[in-house]
């Protein structure tokens, strides 16, 4: 009964000395296998000290010898030192003599700070940096960052915090502080003197792009994504608002609304002297206005450039602090804001048909104080029958007729009163006239294409404000000069059906802009700047203008 214990003592044996001879006869002549400490690679092996990994050859006969046992032994201890062997390697400084690692890989022509800081696989707003070898955007630079990963697949080491302007390597995360990187960071988040912004009005200037382009600083395209002409006009037309672009410039926004703050940046980008590029674009800005709108206003979307420029300045207001209730409470009410006096007359039965618009004497004037942003102006009707060429006519009106609005003595009819309007003193530094060429009724959307003659220079406004002594002696001529005119261009869209060309009309919109160091007039439409006689400025369909109130004589330029 003794014997099966000893046949399986003797079967264990030879068990494990036939398998070792099998396993010589398989290998012979062939080198041994790797340990399996050495089936790492390089750069796991290095991370992990030598002290650590023992001997290989006596791991594998400690292995050989020891049985199944010793083997789960030490999987366990080649799992801890797998997860020790894959800890990162982060640095506080980069290695000496390395300080510059990487940065010959940045590309600038690439770079685009104008879109709107989310990462580009989360969608996240915090902590964004961008990869400065292929521009985009990523979250975050720890060991488990989108920046991170990215650096390690796409070996893209170099990256900018978008809030910070600082500069990381990754994935070692060392800071670098290289003077060589000072264009991107001025690039990203441009910064003014008082010096330098005062100088803006004086002296002409010429910058050059990356490639060579010439271009001039606050005359610079804006990219139109989709539908957004509507808007670049408008931010084109206030960053030539001397105090409202200084303001923007100068001031520290951190602690204002999202709105002020892109408003401030795309502002400091148009007036880049070191731009890469010799063109900006407003996504960044558009993002905040379609989500502070409601999607009133997109990128999308064609928008009327005046019903914007509403929106716009009252929301700019809210968010520098101004009040709903109390006048000139911040920056734009204080360049904008003016007081307009308003009588108002009920019409009577007893009104003559020939002249319905005229004041009686005996009925009761109701007279009302307003404060405006921006002025409209009436276009008269246009000709309804061709001239006898058989030609359409475009007729013309001088900017003074239709100013006659605001003299006090001409009336208009409106909701069965009679109103007359008169401005009074003191006038806004900048006037803003909105000339109504849209109306629309219940069928059809029309457009008045009557041309509006002016000169840039020498708009004379006195005519049209209340005396008063305290402001201008009688007859003495309050002067303004034009900054920017928005204009309305009509574009047919043609298709063809049934061998005809028909199609809607699509409104397209141009700024005119004028540098006060050269006198000289610019025009903007979209990506196209080009200069512009200003003899010929009032040829096309003026929409919106905006006029700076001359200084007298002895109180600066």
């Amino acid at each position: 009964m003794s014997h099966p214990p000893k046949l399986a003592l003797h079967t264990k044996t030879m068990s494990k000395r036939q398998a070792s001879e099998a396993l010589d006869e398989l290998v012979a002549g062939v080198n041994s296998p790797a340990s399996k400490k050495s089936r790492f690679d390089d750069y796991e092996k290095s991370l992990t000290p030598a002290s650590t990994n023992g001997d290989g050859a006596n791991n594998a006969n400690r292995e050989t010898e020891d049985g199944a046992d010793e083997d789960e032994d030490d999987s366990e201890q080649d799992e801890v030192e797998e997860v020790e062997e894959k800890a990162p390697i982060r640095q506080a400084a980069p290695t000496e003599g390395y300080d510059d690692l990487y940065l010959d890989t940045i590309d600038r022509n690439v770079l685009d700070f104008d879109f709107e800081k989310l990462c580009s696989i989360s969608l996240s707003n915090i902590n964004v940096y961008a990869c400065l070898v292929c521009g985009k955007y990523f979250q975050g630079r720890g060991p488990k960052s989108h920046a991170y990963f990215h650096s390690l697949e796409e070996d893209h080491h170099v990256y900018i915090n978008m809030s910070t302007q600082k500069v990381y390597v990754l994935p070692e995360g060392y800071e670098v502080t290289s003077k060589s990187l000072d264009d991107i960071k001025y690039v990203s988040d441009p910064r003014y003197s008082r010096q330098e912004v005062a100088e803006f009005d004086r002296k002409p200037r010429t910058s050059r792009t990356l490639l060579g382009k010439e271009y001039t600083p606050g005359f610079v395209g804006m990219n139109n994504i989709k539908e957004n002409d509507y808007l670049n006009v408008i931010v084109q037309a206030l960053s030539h608002v001397s105090p409202l672009r200084n303001y923007f410039l100068l001031e520290n926004l951190s602690s204002s609304t999202e709105l002020v703050k892109r408003t401030s940046i795309l502002f400091r980008k148009i007036w880049n002297p070191r731009a890469f590029k010799s063109h900006v674009s407003p996504h960044e800005l558009l993002q905040e206005i379609a989500l502070r709108s409601n999607k009133r206003f997109t990128l999308t979307i064609q928008s009327d450039p005046v019903e914007f420029l509403s929106w716009y300045l009252n929301n700019l207001h809210l968010g520098l602090g101004g009040s709903k209730t109390k006048p000139h409470s911040s920056p734009i009410q204080h360049i904008f804001q003016g007081k307009l006096k308003v009588e108002s007359q009920a019409i009577t039965a007893k009104a003559d048909t020939l002249d319905r618009l005229r004041f009686e004497e005996a009925a009761e004037v109701k007279v009302d104080v307003t404060r405006f942003l921006l002025l409209t102006l009436d276009l008269p009707a246009t000709p309804l029958f061709q001239d006898e060429q058989e030609r359409n006519i475009i007729p013309q009106v001088p900017l003074t007729n239709i100013l006659s609005k605001y003299n006090g003595i001409t009336a208009q009819e409106l909701n069965a009163q009679r109103k007359r309007y008169r401005l009074m003193h003191p006038l806004p530094p900048f006037l803003v006239f909105h000339i109504k060429r849209f109306s629309k009724n219940k069928f059809v959307s029309e457009r008045n294409p009557t041309i509006v003659t002016f000169d840039a220079r020498n708009l004379d406004m006195s005519p049209y404000v209340e005396p008063d002594p305290a402001f201008a002696g009688p007859g003495e001529p309050i002067w303004y000069d034009l900054v920017a005119n928005v204009v309305h261009e009509a574009v047919r869209l043609k298709e063809d059906v049934a061998d005809s060309a028909v199609g809607e009309e699509k409104k397209t919109w141009k700024v005119q802009l004028r540098d006060k160091s050269t006198d000289a007039w610019v025009v903007c439409q979209d990506l196209f700047v080009d200069k512009i006689q200003h003899e010929l400025l009032y040829l096309g369909e003026s929409y919106l203008q905006i006029w700076e109130r001359r200084k007298p004589a002895g109180k600066g330029k």
